[in-house]
């Protein structure tokens, strides 16, 4: 009994310095979290409450979680959401991912919409699919096949994986709200 008494004292004191460690670090990387101009910011631009989403486009629990965050951006006037592009389930979610970068730098008043279709998809996210959807929401698709291709998309997508990796963030969602991380 003392022993397990012990072992949970020092599991307790570990997760409270790994809790402060990433507040830290969230304070040091506040900017790249949430000025940062390659990420879109939904919700209030203005709010004082800010969450930053990170998200994989074909990750289960993020589209069940999407109408919830949506829910809280309509219920809450002060709250600003910035999406983190964070394609961590593969080659598709990788190609889904690239397509919603270009938008955001290309056709940038469409990819909120673009977001939100991506999201609430079921099925195949293959590329056909991808541009299934964007002709949907009134993107060009030609314009973003070819901006997909850029070296600019690529550096997005790299600094978001550092960023997160950086924070300890390696699955998807996770969300970072005030100084505190909240996985899943």
């Amino acid at each position: 009994a003392k022993q397990s008494q012990a072992v949970r004292g020092l599991e307790e004191r570990q997760k409270r310095e790994a809790s402060e460690m990433t507040r830290e670090l969230i304070g040091k990387h506040n900017k790249e979290l949430r000025q940062d101009p390659d990420s879109f910011v939904a919700g209030n631009p203005k709010g004082d409450v800010t969450i930053v989403e990170f998200f994989d486009y074909r990750c289960g629990y993020c589209k069940q979680v999407h109408p919830v965050v949506k829910n809280v951006l309509r219920g809450d006037g002060k709250v600003r959401l910035v999406l983190k592009e964070f394609p961590v389930l593969g080659p598709e979610s990788v190609a889904a991912s690239r397509a919603a970068v270009a938008a955001l730098r290309g056709q940038r008043d469409k990819y909120l919409a673009f977001h939100d279709a991506l999201m609430e998809r079921r099925g195949a996210l293959n590329e056909a699919a991808v541009m299934e959807i964007a002709a949907a929401v009134g993107l060009n698709a030609t314009k973003l096949k070819a901006d997909m291709q850029s070296p600019e998309v690529e550096r997005v997508l790299r600094e978001n994986y550092k960023l997160a990796q950086t924070l300890g963030i390696n699955g998807t969602p996770a969300f970072i709200i005030g100084d505190e991380l909240v996985p899943g």
